[in-house]
């Protein structure tokens, strides 16, 4: 047998397998994020001072929520994964941007990228989302946001937590996803009042 003809027969045995082999779950066909409602419009200057600023800062939350996966949380308070669903990004980078979106739309606050350290607001909003899921079973779905409120100058912390909790049409990726931007949407419009107040 020539090199050619052995070569020609491994190949031949190895096609057939080459089917079989898989590198982990099929991706989803798209990937879910949230936005939101509240927007700054296009064009739209903006001067602010360090004092009329907001530092946003992106919420910790238990590892759980440090994921792509939409959390299910069932009666026994056990955490299951949503199966083909994905967040574009892990749960507490977006709901940080729909915050930051919603104070400066609805206060006229400027809020920096977090990603800017040169920027020192003298408010700075921290905070835990402790809730960010689909409650199994029950059709609905709960975002939790602990939050804190401090200020450049005083040693005063003032801490609030926001909660909502919206239905959801089924537990199929779309609605859940849609649930939790309107949820998130919620919490963001009430921190907006609180800062505001």
């Amino acid at each position: 047998m020539t090199r050619l003809s052995r070569a020609l027969t491994i190949l031949s045995l190895t096609l057939p397998l080459a089917g079989c082999i898989s590198f982990g779950e099929k991706p989803p066909t798209h990937f879910l994020s949230l936005s939101a409602d509240a927007q700054r419009p296009a064009g739209q200057n903006m001067t602010a001072q360090d004092r009329n600023a907001v530092s946003v800062a992106v919420p910790v939350t238990a590892a759980a929520l440090r994921n792509q996966h939409i959390a299910v949380v069932t009666a026994d308070n056990a955490v299951a994964y949503l199966p083909k669903a994905l967040w574009a990004d892990v749960p507490p980078n977006l709901f940080r941007n729909v915050l930051a979106e919603t104070i400066e739309a609805k206060t006229g606050r400027f809020v920096p990228d977090v990603r800017n350290a040169s920027i020192t607001p003298d408010t700075r909003l921290g905070g835990t989302l402790s809730a960010f899921q689909l409650v199994g079973g029950q059709n609905k779905v709960v975002v939790v946001y602990d939050a804190t409120l401090a200020k450049s100058g005083s040693d005063l912390i003032r801490t609030r937590r926001f909660e909502a909790v919206v239905p959801t049409a089924s537990e199929q990726p779309d609605s859940v996803g849609a649930a939790l931007n309107r949820a998130s949407n919620i919490v963001a419009t009430d921190v907006a009042a609180w800062i505001s107040g």
